[in-house]
This record gives C-alpha cells, sequence and structure tokens, in this order.
C-alpha cells in the first residue's frame, strides 16, 4: 500500500465534506453532480494506494483510479451542459464515458494486444460524431460540437502515437485525460462566462488540471533531470474544487438577493421592488411629461379556494393569476405581488385613464373564467382600483392610497351587487346576511371543484 497517497485522500475528503456543507443549504441538479464528481476523485486517490503491477488486485486498483478520474471529468463536463434532459444528449456522454473506459481497460489489462486500441481509438472519435450527426435535425449546440471535435481529435492523436514503442501508451494515457480535463474548461468558460472570482478561479484551474498531462510528459521528454514534487500536479484540483465552492457561494448570493426582491411563491417582484419600480416610472414619467398608470388587483375569493381546495391550490392559483397577468402587460410594464392576494401593475408610456381601464377590464374578465387547478375548478374573481399620473397623485404614495380607495369601492359595489343577487340587503354592515351570502358563495364554490 502506498501511504504517500494518504494525504491527498484526506485533503481531498476535507475538501469534498466543505463543498458538500456548502451545496446543502442550496441543493441542485448541477451542485449534486459536482458533489459526485469529486467524490470520484476521492476513489481515485483511494484506489492509487493499492496500486501495484505485481499482482492482479493492485491492476484492477490501477484500472479503477484511472477510470475515476475521467469519469469525474466527465461527470464535471456533464453537469455544464444546459441541454441535459435532451435524449441524444445522454447518448453523447454514454457514448465518451463508454469508450473512453474501454480504451483504459484495454492499456490496463491487455499491454500487449495494441490491435485491439486501434478499433477502441477510431470509436472515440466515430461514435460521438455520428450521434451528432444523426441528431442534428432535433438538436444543435455549439457546446455538442466543441466536444466532437474534442474527441475526433483524440482519435486521431491515438492512432498515431498509441502503438510507438516505449512511451505510446502513456502519451495515449496523457491524451485522454487533457482531453477530459480541457473539455470542462470549455464547458465551464460557456457557462459561466462572467467575471466572478468563483468562475474564473474554475475555469483557470481546468485549464491547469488539463495542462498537467501536457507538462508533466513534456518535462520527462525534454528535461528528464528535472523532478517536481508530485503534489505540484495536485495543485489544480484544489484550485478547482475552491473555485466550486466559491461558485455554490457566489450562486447562494444571487438567489438571496432574488428573494429580497421577489416573491418566493410566484417569481414576481415583491413591494419593496414595486416601490422602487413605481418610483423609476413616475421619474421617467415626469421627465417626458408623459402618464402613468398603477392597477391595484384584489382577488375576490381567495380565501374561500384555500378554504375549501386547500392552500396548495391557493398557492397554484396565485402562481396562475401572475402567469396571466404577466401575459397580458407588456414587457415594459412591472406585475408584482404587494400582498397575500392583491397585485399591483405598473403601465408605463405610452398610457392613458383609457388604456389603464381597458388592461383593467380585461384582467377582471380574465379572472372571472374558471381555473383548472390540480383537478379542481375556481371562479375568483377580482376588484380592481386605477390611479393616472398626474392626474390622481404626483407621488407613489399618493397614487397608491388614490389605487387602493378606487379597489376597495369597487369591491364594496361588487358585494352589495352579489348580495342583491341572493335577495340579502345590500348593507355592507349587515353581518347576517353578509354571512349567509359568503355561506351560499363557498358551496357554489365547492360545487363548481367537484
Amino acid at each position: 500500500m502506498d501511504w504517500g497517497k494518504l494525504p491527498d485522500v484526506g485533503a481531498v475528503a476535507l475538501l469534498t465534506c466543505a463543498f458538500a456543507s456548502v451545496a446543502r443549504r442550496g441543493f441542485t441538479a448541477i451542485s449534486g453532480l459536482w458533489l459526485s464528481g469529486w467524490l470520484l476523485i476521492e476513489l481515485h486517490f483511494a484506489a492509487l494506494m493499492f496500486l501495484s503491477p505485481r499482482s492482479h488486485l493492485g491492476a484492477l486498483a490501477g484500472f479503477i483510479g484511472l477510470a475515476a478520474l475521467v469519469w469525474a471529468g466527465v461527470t464535471f463536463m456533464w453537469a455544464c451542459v444546459p441541454f441535459r434532459n435532451e435524449l441524444s444528449s445522454r447518448w453523447m456522454v454514454a457514448a465518451i464515458v463508454a469508450t473512453n473506459t474501454l480504451y483504459l481497460v484495454l492499456l490496463s489489462f491487455a499491454p500487449d494486444g495494441y490491435w485491439a486500441l486501434v478499433p477502441v481509438a477510431l470509436l472515440v472519435g466515430i461514435l460521438p460524431l455520428s450521434i451528432a450527426l444523426f441528431t442534428i435535425r432535433t438538436f444543435n449546440h455549439p457546446l455538442r460540437w466543441s466536444a466532437v471535435s474534442l474527441y475526433g481529435g483524440l482519435s486521431a492523436f491515438l492512432l498515431a502515437v498509441q502503438n510507438q514503442p516505449g512511451n505510446g501508451p502513456i502519451l495515449a494515457l496523457n491524451a485522454v485525460f487533457f482531453t477530459v480535463y480541457f473539455g470542462c474548461a470549455i464547458h465551464f468558460w460557456y457557462i459561466y462566462r462572467r467575471a466572478t472570482t468563483g468562475a474564473l478561479i474554475t475555469i483557470a484551474g481546468f485549464m491547469a488540471w488539463a495542462a498537467v498531462f501536457v507538462v508533466g510528459p513534456g518535462i520527462n521528454a525534454f528535461f528528464p533531470a528535472l523532478h517536481p514534487e508530485s503534489e505540484v500536479w495536485n495543485l489544480p484540483k484544489y484550485v478547482v474544487a475552491v473555485g466550486m465552492i466559491l461558485l455554490l457561494l457566489e450562486a447562494q448570493i444571487e438567489h438571496n438577493k432574488y428573494l429580497a426582491l421577489h416573491d418566493e411563491l410566484t417569481g414576481l417582484p415583491n413591494r419593496r421592488l414595486f416601490q422602487d419600480r413605481l418610483a423609476g416610472a413616475l421619474e421617467r414619467a415626469n421627465r417626458t411629461g408623459k402618464q402613468a398608470a398603477l392597477l391595484l388587483v384584489d382577488l375576490d375569493h381567495f380565501k374561500q379556494v384555500n378554504d375549501t381546495a386547500g392552500h396548495h391550490v391557493g398557492d397554484l392559483l396565485l402562481k396562475r393569476v401572475g402567469e396571466i397577468f404577466l401575459g397580458r402587460v407588456r414587457r415594459s410594464d412591472t406585475v408584482a405581488r404587494t400582498g397575500g392576494d392583491e397585485f399591483s401593475v405598473i403601465l408605463e408610456e405610452p398610457t392613458s385613464r383609457a388604456d389603464a381601464e381597458r388592461v383593467g377590464h380585461s384582467l377582471i374578465q380574465l379572472l372571472n373564467e374558471p381555473l383548472e387547478l390540480d383537478g379542481h375548478t375556481v371562479r375568483v374573481g377580482a376588484s380592481v382600483g386605477i390611479a393616472v399620473y398626474p392626474e390622481d397623485g404626483f407621488s407613489a404614495e399618493s397614487l397608491c392610497i388614490a389605487a387602493d380607495r378606487r379597489m376597495y369601492s369597487d369591491k364594496n359595489a361588487a358585494k352589495t351587487d352579489d348580495a342583491r343577487e341572493y335577495g340579502f340587503p345590500p348593507r355592507a354592515d349587515s353581518l347576517p346576511a353578509l354571512s349567509e351570502m359568503r355561506g351560499l358563495k363557498r358551496r357554489r364554490l365547492e360545487a363548481s371543484s367537484l
């Protein structure tokens, strides 16, 4: 057993634990793949502790160590593929893993079987190219062709050097590792094209990791008297690990910033961001001499939906309402969730009171339509209050007050109409009548959701 690998095993284990601790707070599919890759790196170092060319167990440990290094690189690369759900992408990664693993099997267990290396080396380049060409009509992406180019070049290099006497198999093995980790650098650069510390460190770490498999053989060939410490070749691994941890922390910070300004359920701007957007809209309207409109929309029967169909359906309803509103307004306008069942819409220029009333009327009509939510059919309805700058106020606060008053006026008018519909006195302060009216409406809602 090579106890000299124990420090590397311990260092990678500590980094993996640190990575897992950070990833657990915001676990995603990508962070899960990264964690799997680092577990494979841990397996790589652990297997090399048992490396011994004089026994079958040692040869198996050597193969596992080499294969784990390749599998880790492919896992890191696969994590950066934005189209992982594509069936052809799964074929591609399966082809890369299978051909690389088969090639390592031949190098590890059949050193004299040079004839078998040729067809496998051909498959390394032909199989990814065939998959890309076969599926080009249904799917095409630059990252796919970068992988095809890399493994096409690897195939040509393997055919050129693998049967050379002496160091041919070593050069071929290093070429496999270089291709895998240079592919990681390309994929990470494509996905994380931003000037953040985590992205720069991770991409640079993968470039250095790939360069190890070029610089190492170059030193052995041209500077045989130079013997760098083995730990030097492992430094890029630790650099990549630190970079990935920073990427996770950066993502969590961005997510926290997003949650500070957006509603977690609907993804719409929350009240804080809404106030900023409204202030900006009024400033632009004042500067250009145009108008801006504020719409406050309050759902009429949201509590009944929660009571009769459950809070899960209530959450689905809020999401659906947000989607309906976003589909009705322009991209330059703002839709925000500013309360439990209250939404606000900012309409910027060009707009007028007639435009705002037309938008408000269309939103009410859309919400009066029955909505299918998780097997329930609900009718929610809404009340809207409209305020236009500068007619109804010169400040955000005055507009909100004006829109709020009109919204509640609209809601009270709707309650009066409902009371008349059910034959009750149209007085808002008649508690028994309103209670009975709500009971009838709740039973109607329950009947419509069956």
